[in-house]
């Protein structure tokens, strides 16, 4: 009986959780707050909040005198449409607007809107007929920044694919038998030493080390990286 007892309550649903950012924290803060907002909009905007703090249906529905089922329908509601899912009621035996997450990462990444150079959020939710926050929520999921652009160069060579195809080919898939190795070098390195010893790390007092050095010539390290096994192979 015990065992089947523990059994059970593992299997007890619970209710998603909701991660808002601080400009949708304000919002919903706002509404729950503002006296011009009606009863019912800012009662679901405390829902949101207390679900994004990590309250489970029941105990929002004890702290707000309400019933569990109304909390989890404006807690779904909000993680499907966002701010836009409680501030409208839906007729009745309407379906929640769901958001295609196919077509919305297609977007993002193969396509860019007019008169723009990327995506943003009410762009977005105007293309799909769903709330910025939807659109934000997916593009964190998916880690998807369309406002960030990295820059990068391209070797003019011609042949610089074909090559890069070689060398890629070796890293992830060797012939049988190779040895792979990758290797380069670091010229003109000085071997320099202090003049004076330093005195060491203390109570109160960081490690010193005196400016002047003195040179001991230079030198070239060679080294390789076993691309098999991660061994480095190197030599001055």
């Amino acid at each position: 009986m015990v065992y089947f007892g523990l059994h059970w309550s593992a299997q007890l649903r619970v209710a998603p959780g909701i991660e808002l950012t601080d400009e949708q924290e304000g919002e919903l803060t706002k509404l729950a707050r503002s006296k011009r907002t009606s009863v019912r909009l800012a009662q679901r905007a405390q829902i949101v909040l207390l679900a994004a703090q990590g309250l489970q249906n029941k105990d929002i529905a004890e702290q707000l005198g309400i019933g569990r089922v109304q909390v989890g329908r404006w807690r779904e509601r909000y993680l499907e449409s966002g701010l836009q899912g409680i501030e409208r009621d839906l007729p009745r035996g309407a379906p929640p607007t769901k958001v295609n997450v196919q077509k919305l990462v297609e977007l993002t990444t193969q396509s860019k809107p007019g008169a723009a150079t990327h995506w943003s959020t009410r762009k977005m939710a105007a293309e799909l007929g769903v709330a910025p926050s939807t659109v934000m929520r997916h593009w964190q999921a998916h880690g998807l920044k369309p406002h960030i652009v990295r820059g990068f160069k391209v070797s003019r060579d011609p042949k610089f694919v074909e090559k890069l195809e070689d060398i890629v080919g070796l890293y992830m898939s060797p012939p049988e038998h190779a040895l792979v190795l990758c290797c380069d070098e670091k010229s003109q390195m000085q071997a320099l030493d202090r003049t004076q010893p330093g005195l060491p790390l203390k109570k109160g007092r960081a490690q010193t080390m005196t400016h002047d050095y003195k040179r001991h010539g230079t030198t070239t390290l060679c080294a390789a990286l076993h691309v098999l096994d991660g061994q480095v192979i190197g030599q001055c």
